[in-house]
Order: structure tokens, then sequence, then C-alpha cells
């Protein structure tokens, strides 16, 4: 390929154009803002106005105002650095004794070094978000929240309302539909960038442990996603159920990439680094059968047909809040009792184990609210999870919403809970301020300075 050479004042010159060009940029998109604001209004004399956007330091009625500040910031960052380079780039020319470019090498530097940023910069100038005024005279101003928060265009596709497509009031009785994504995910921005950043219908990344990272610090519930769900290459037909109650999963439906372990053999209590510590043997099957059917010989190990027999044929339906592999559910099922069983994959596929198993598995964290309907629920187990680790506060959040979903004469079954001996007075404060009625109550120590607690009781009526 020939060289085309270019005189060192011709290719100044040329430079020079451009930061011409840029300079003028900058003034055409500082105009632009000014009038753009000043035609919402923000430059009159109007007190609504100025109380509503000027008196707020960090928002208007749903408008963040410091998001929009810092897109700007980052636009006008964006060209500052790109002034910058062609600065030092005109300097080097200068400095350089050869005075040729070829024509190859200067093509790339205008692609990489001016037309990409400066596309950059567009791009994230039309995704600015003013706030809309509606109406005239005391105007209103709206915007949807969050907008100008994030960059990735899927983020920003999905937390704006959908409008209905016929302009009319849809079976919720309203006019757009909300997406939610959790408060917290303002906080991890970066995280939930990277989790949405993917290729529309493509396969999506497999992330999520990700996705369980974003949800258990607030982040929660995640936004949805358009790309395919990755399984594994080897996944087969799941066993039959009165097989797969009792019987390990095949680990070839389960995709190990982000796991120490690489099937469930190596989740043995017996293999000290199987990546998990709750739960454990949890998933040897040979131990899991004995569970809630066999005599021990500590009294705080309440059997399931001692519960059951305190309502008997009342209980149909329940939540098994803990973390496990869904035993409690199996055998509930055995006892003709649907059971969800909540779980996150904390070292271990415990989702998966349920699923295999023929359970189901509830995909939740302790900052959600449960997704059922008001006293609903005949039974609440919950084991191996809410020790004397969980803040009382978040406790009493808890504790109320299982209360919620209780129905009147449900059963409350606390499981082998345990907490220092000094705090037990307050957890039993925390179970004890409902007025469920005593069926069970037994407490039993677990250490020198630790105590178990088992209970089972009755949600009263409440009949208002």
């Amino acid at each position: 390929m020939g060289r085309f050479c270019f005189p060192k004042c011709r290719f100044s010159r040329i430079m020079g154009l451009l930061q011409f060009i840029l300079g003028g940029l900058v003034i055409i998109v500082s105009m632009s803002s000014l009038f753009r604001f000043y035609s919402a209004g923000f430059f009159l004399k109007n007190e609504d106005i100025c109380r509503q956007f000027y008196g707020r330091s960090d928002g208007v009625e749903g408008f963040d105002v410091q998001a929009l500040s810092a897109r700007v910031g980052e636009v006008l960052g964006k060209m500052e650095v790109l002034q910058d380079k062609l600065e030092a780039t005109v300097n080097l020319i200068d400095k350089n004794k050869e005075g040729s470019i070829s024509k190859l090498e200067y093509k790339k530097f205008l692609e990489e070094e001016v037309i990409q940023p400066l596309y950059s910069a567009h791009i994230a100038l039309r995704q600015i978000r003013l706030p809309k005024v509606d109406g005239i005279g005391n105007a209103t101003i709206r915007e949807e929240p969050l907008i100008n928060t994030f960059i990735i265009e899927e983020i920003r596709k999905y937390i704006s309302p959908k409008e209905n497509r016929i302009g009319k009031i849809n079976i919720y009785g309203t006019e757009k539909i909300y997406n939610t994504i959790g408060h917290a995910c303002v906080l991890m921005k970066e995280e939930l960038e990277e989790y949405m950043d993917y290729d529309i219908a493509s396969y999506c990344k497999d992330d999520w442990n990700l996705a369980q990272k974003l949800m258990i610090n607030g982040c929660d519930p995640l936004p949805r996603r358009r790309c395919l769900t990755r399984a594994s290459k080897l996944y087969k037909k799941p066993y039959p159920i009165n097989v797969s109650l009792w019987r390990l999963p095949d680990g070839g439906n389960v995709r190990w990439s982000n796991y120490k372990c690489r099937n469930f053999e190596c989740l043995s209590s017996k293999n000290p680094k199987r990546g998990y510590s709750k739960c454990t043997g949890c998933f040897e099957m040979e131990k899991e059968k004995l569970k809630w059917i066999t005599n021990t010989s500590l009294v705080v190990d309440l059997l399931i047909k001692d519960v059951l027999a305190i309502k008997p044929a009342e209980i149909r339906i329940g939540l098994d809040f803990g973390v496990g592999t869904g035993t409690f559910a199996a055998r509930m099922r055995e006892q003709n009792v649907t059971i969800i069983s909540t779980a996150l994959n904390l070292g271990a596929p415990f989702n998966e184990m349920i699923a295999l198993r023929g359970l189901i598995p509830l995909y939740v964290t302790l900052n959600q609210r449960l997704p059922f309907f008001d006293n609903t629920m005949d039974l609440i187990h919950t084991t191996g999870f809410m020790d004397g680790w969980i803040d009382l506060q978040l406790m009493d959040f808890i504790l109320f919403d299982w209360d919620r979903i209780l129905r009147p004469g449900g059963l409350l079954w606390i499981d082998r809970f345990f907490c220092r001996k000094k705090d037990i007075d307050d957890y039993m404060y925390m179970f004890l301020q409902f007025r469920y009625k005593k069926h069970k109550w037994v407490t039993y120590p677990k250490s020198k300075d630790e105590v178990f607690l088992s209970a089972v009781l009755e949600k009263p009526p409440r009949s208002l």
C-alpha cells in the first residue's frame, strides 16, 4: 500500500480546525441545555417551579436532578478529554521531524481518537431526559425517577413506564405499567450495568452469581432481561417423582462453573472444600431421610406427625423458610401437603437440587416482601437460617410479613432456632408479641453460651 504524505503545517491546520469544531460543539451543547431549561420554564419567575425545582437538593417529585447534573458533567468531561487528546497530538506533530503520516494511520486516528469519542458524547447527550412540563400556567414537572442515573440503554428501557397501546385504562386500572427495581440498585450501578449489558435475543452470560450478589445487597427485585438463559450442555430428563424425592439428581443437569464443586458427590459433608457451610450434610440423602420422622435425643426436634396432629386435615399448603435441599417439603408431600421452599445458592446449587427432586424452590432473599396474598398459608416452617445473627428490627419486619400471609388458625413452626443465652429473652419477645396460641414451646442448651428454641404457634382469628 502506498504512503500519502501530509506536510506538518497542513496537518496542524487540520488539527486546529478539529479543535475549533470541538469548541463549537461545546458551545452548542451549553446553549442547547440552556434553551431546553428555558423552554421548560426554569428561568421564568414562577414561584411554583422555583419552589419545586430549585428548593430541592436531590430531585423534583421523582426527577433526579443530581443524576441529570452527573450526566451533563459526563458529556462535558468526554469533550474535555477529546480536546486534550487533540492538543497533545498537535504538540506531538510539531515535535515530529519526519513531517509525514500515512493515510491509514490518519484514518485510524480520526476513527479511534475523534469520531468514537464524539459519538459516545453524542449518545450520552441524547439520553439525557429533562422534566416534561404538563399544562399551562402553574405547570407541574414530571419525569420518571432514576432515568438519568444509568447509561446502559437496556436498563433505561426497562425502568421507563410502558403506556397502554390503545390509550385506555388497562385491567389493573392504570394508564401505564411500571417496572420496578430495588432502591439499592443505584448504589450498585456498575454491577447492575454489567448485569444488563448483553445482546438482545442472544445468550445471557453465565452470571447468576452476579444477579444473586445484587439481590442480597438490596438490588431486589432485579430487572427482567431479554436474553436466553444458558442450561447445562449435559442436561438430561429428570427422574420420575416417585424416584426423585430421595435420590441424588444427575449432576449433568447443573451448571457448575460458579461453584467450587463440579458434581453432587463433591458436596458431601466429608469434603472440607465443598464451598458452603450452612446445611452441612443436606446433599446426603441417607441422612436427609431421617429428618422430622425419627425420634432423637433432643427435645427440640419436633416430628411432622406430631405437628400435623395439632390441626388434623387442615394443613394443606405452606412455606419452608430456611436453607436446605427441600427435604421438609418432600416429607410433607408424603402427607399430601404442598410446601414451597425458599432457597439461595449460597455456595451450592440449592435451587437446582430442590427442583430436580420435583419440589418448588422460591428464589428470594430476606430483603423481599413475600409474593403471597394475605391470610393464605396454612403453615410457615423455619429452620437453619434465621438464627441469633439476625438484627432484631429486620426480624420484626420479617415476622410481620409472615403474620400477614399466615391464615387465621395457621401454624408457625419455629424449628431449632438458636441464639446466645443472653439474647434469648429478646428473641422470645419477638415471637410472642403476636399473641399466638402456644401448642409447643421448648428450649434446650446448645452449648455453654447458646440455647435452642423450638415452638409451634397458632395465629388467632382477629375478626375485625
